[in-house]
């Protein structure tokens, strides 16, 4: 993080001084995390005393929670805050939409663009065409009406708050209020030019420093004031997210959730299965823990949640007490099924990865082979303990036996008495016939009979 030098705060009356700009960067999904940094990042830079802040912005959506924070957060803002999409090829799709409005001075670089801000975990709602030319655009008063009677009247409530809200923004900062319905609505987009075109946007800008040269001069609404910006040639200072902020980011990452969360019940499961190895129950305790947290601030579908926690259930009833894997089979598919579904995956990067998925079912179904393969070969495998599986077993006299007498013999490298009923010489090879105590009865063994 570079560091920030303190200047002269914009106050009510005066124009905003030249001095830092500080610049906050969100570069990709808006989740938890980036509410967190915007929040933190401004508070500082007003503590600075910067004049304005570049809010550098390129993201493909995110979470409407966290997006209503960061626009909070936008408003009460003591300084203005300018809402950059760039660099070249970057975009402001659907929560990015919202800031872009809600920022004092909106600009774009060359070849980005803006817009699909249509709810997308409404998936029952119908996107409305855009209108044609000369056509007014229908007002969110009267969505209900527009929409099919078999529409929920939930998604008809949650699309109409979305509708009222950019519509909001809009008219706070006096931009084009249709086509911002459009771009709910009917998930319309736009390019830079022609968002600056079309009043959607201030205008277009090649990098910071032009930027700025192009706002200075105007005049924005800062909370209740009316404030004249001055920022050509003023210093910019990025303020990057703190260690908290990088943490949170990591953990929130939707795969990194659903990894933490496996591997926390897995160790757990080790430490239950070999109590006092402490390693596993330790991590896997905290890798618990932690991924629970992330789940909590994510859109996690808890049927899900379930359907994974009911398929490890399965598969570990399977490893324990093996059915011919009828619980692997099951569990396997519950697992597999409730991963899919533990992320809202209608919101722009909020999904887990399906690879990592598809690898742990692969290992999954390779383990759950295996224990299926072992427990055949063990039914089709002879005796191996006990009195069955000693008859079988032949050995070498360690000394001359009479008909009816008892020697010594070697068999599994141990030595043990025995009677035969007939005379053999020391070094004959003879086969276990049964055992009385700890007296085994003999017979001389068919020629080529391997010893034991």
């Amino acid at each position: 993080m570079r560091a920030a030098f303190a200047v002269e705060p914009v106050v009510a009356g005066r124009t905003a001084a030249h001095g830092m700009v500080a610049q906050i960067t969100l570069d990709g999904p808006i989740g938890p995390a980036a509410a967190e940094y915007f929040g933190d990042a401004s508070k500082r830079a007003v503590a600075d005393g910067a004049a304005a802040i570049v809010l550098r912005l390129d993201t493909p959506g995110g979470l409407a929670d966290s997006m209503r924070q960061i626009i909070a957060s936008m408003l009460a803002c003591k300084v203005p805050v300018l809402v950059y999409v760039a660099p070249g090829g970057a975009r402001a799709a659907s929560a990015g939409t919202y800031i872009l409005y809600a920022g004092q001075i909106a600009a774009m670089a060359p070849a980005t663009h803006l817009g699909a801000a249509t709810p997308v975990q409404l998936g029952g709602v119908r996107p409305v065409p855009l209108p044609k030319a000369g056509e007014r655009p229908a007002s969110a008063g009267s969505a209900a009406e527009d929409e099919p009677a078999g529409d929920g009247a939930e998604s008809h409530k949650a699309m109409n708050d979305a509708i009222a809200y950019i519509r909001s923004l809009a008219q706070l900062r006096g931009r084009n209020a249709q086509w911002a319905e459009q771009a709910v609505r009917g998930a319309a987009t736009l390019t830079a030019s022609e968002a600056a075109q079309q009043h959607v946007i201030d205008f277009v800008a090649a990098d910071v420093a032009d930027l700025l040269a192009k706002a200075d001069g105007r005049k924005v609404q800062v909370g209740d004031r009316d404030v004249t910006l001055q920022l050509k040639g003023g210093s910019v200072h990025e303020y990057a997210p703190g260690a908290r902020t990088r943490f949170l980011a990591i953990i929130t990452n939707p795969t990194i959730a659903y990894l933490l969360l496996l591997a926390g019940i897995f160790g757990l499961l080790l430490e239950a299965m070999h109590p006092g190895a402490m390693l596993p129950g330790i991590a896997g305790g905290i890798c618990l823990l932690v991924g629970l947290y992330a789940l909590q601030l994510l859109p996690v579908n808890y049927a899900g949640l379930a359907l994974m926690a009911l398929g490890i259930g399965l598969l570990v009833a399977e490893a324990v007490n093996p059915s011919v894997g009828a619980f692997g089979v099951g569990g396997l598919v519950s697992f597999v099924v409730g991963s899919v579904m533990l992320m809202n995956t209608g919101v722009p990067g909020y999904a887990v990865n399906l690879g990592v998925i598809t690898g742990i079912a692969v290992c999954a179904a390779g383990l759950l082979a295996l224990i299926v393969w072992l427990v055949f070969r063990s039914r089709r495998a002879g005796p191996v303990t006990g009195d069955a599986a000693m008859q079988m077993d032949t050995g070498e006299l360690l000394e001359p036996v009479e008909a009816g007498g008892e020697a010594w013999m070697m068999v599994r490298g141990e030595r043990w008495r025995v009677r035969c009923d007939t005379a053999l010489p020391a070094g004959a090879r003879v086969r276990v016939v049964s055992r009385q105590g700890l007296l085994l009865q003999v017979e001389p063994a068919r020629a080529g009979a391997a010893i034991s």
